[in-house]
């Protein structure tokens, strides 16, 4: 596929991360707006976690630079943004992100693929958004397995999903893998990939969002820490204390 041309869009560099400073309503208008034209290309939905990981791992770093945006779904990424004179920066989370498009994809006839997860997670979340979106089209999903993809297996998943030729690709595979696997799929898919994380698991009902009140108080992350203490622990200590110390002591 030939390359396409990137629309110029405000950001705020973060630790090397060109962050978006962006809300959810111009975002989906972006989005929409440019659909054709940025099929092919893929959309970070970036947080502290990546953040950090990216000023840590340059090649991580170009592959968050390289996409068509870089949303802030970690609170923090807006604040600093705010906090360097981008007030009107808001956070847009991934599992947001994919709600505001399910509600227009029926009347705009959008296609959906998902790829990521386990298949359990993948039959659960068909099932909730056909409950809740009958007449939104779902191309197709797949469960890799938790290994690496011969090229073989590799081109034959990507061909199926050129085949079904959906309008967006929704990729769960956790960070940094994520975001990996989009770059290396760049213009080589048919739709417009977003690297969301654990949106699947939300949207099937697997875990649950904080109370608004933690989300606008930047605490999301601890709610999802008490849900999963075992494997956020580490990696919410680790990379929340770099992170402050890299902007505050660092002042990078």
């Amino acid at each position: 596929m030939q390359s396409k041309s990137k629309p110029k869009l405000k950001v705020c560099n973060i630790l090397g991360v060109n962050i978006n400073v962006t809300n959810m309503k111009d975002t989906i208008k972006v989005i929409t707006h440019n659909l054709e034209d940025i099929k092919g290309n893929y959309i970070c939905v970036s947080n502290v976690h990546t953040t950090v990981m990216s000023y840590e791992d340059e090649r991580y770093r170009n592959i968050q630079n390289s996409g068509f945006m870089a949303l802030p779904d970690g609170k923090p990424l807006s604040i600093v943004s705010q906090k360097r004179g981008f007030k009107e920066a808001e956070r847009v989370t991934g599992p947001d992100l994919m709600e505001e498009i399910f509600k227009i994809s029926e009347e705009n006839g959008y296609s959906h693929y998902f790829y990521g997860s386990t298949q359990k997670t993948l039959d659960t979340l068909q099932a909730k958004l056909n409950e809740k979106y009958p007449n939104m089209k779902i191309s197709g999903m797949y469960s890799p397995p938790f290994r690496k993809l011969t090229e073989e297996e590799d081109k034959k998943v990507i061909e199926s999903i050129n085949k079904v030729k959906p309008d967006f690709i929704w990729v769960g595979l956790g960070a940094p893998k994520q975001e990996i696997w989009m770059c290396k799929h760049k213009n080589k898919v048919n739709g417009l990939m977003l690297g969301v994380g654990a949106g699947f698991d939300y949207h099937a009902g697997n875990i649950s969002r904080a109370p608004k009140w933690m989300q606008n108080m930047s605490l999301e992350w601890l709610y999802r820490l008490m849900q999963d203490p075992k494997r956020l622990l580490k990696r919410y200590i680790n990379t929340n204390l770099k992170f402050i110390y890299i902007l505050t002591i660092k002042r990078v």
